[in-house]
């Protein structure tokens, strides 16, 4: 388990070997959740990497009869 100190501008720094093991990237965007003094960083990913993941995807039968045009 690493550790890292939170610096005098509240910055910290993700250690090496986590940064790999979870794919982060230089200018990443983290979204930080704090619940009961834990605080998660979770990597929010690029829309560029989404793209084609519904791909095939249907709505049929998500839809009440009366919404449908």
């Amino acid at each position: 388990m690493a550790e890292t100190t939170v610096s005098s501008k509240y910055q910290i720094v993700i250690p090496k070997e986590d940064r790999e093991r979870a794919g982060i990237k230089p200018g990443q965007k983290l979204m930080v959740i704090a619940k009961h003094g834990v605080i998660k960083l979770i990597p929010v990913p690029d829309l560029r990497e989404m793209r084609g993941v519904a791909r095939g995807a249907t709505f049929e039968g998500y839809r009440e009869e009366e919404d449908e045009l």
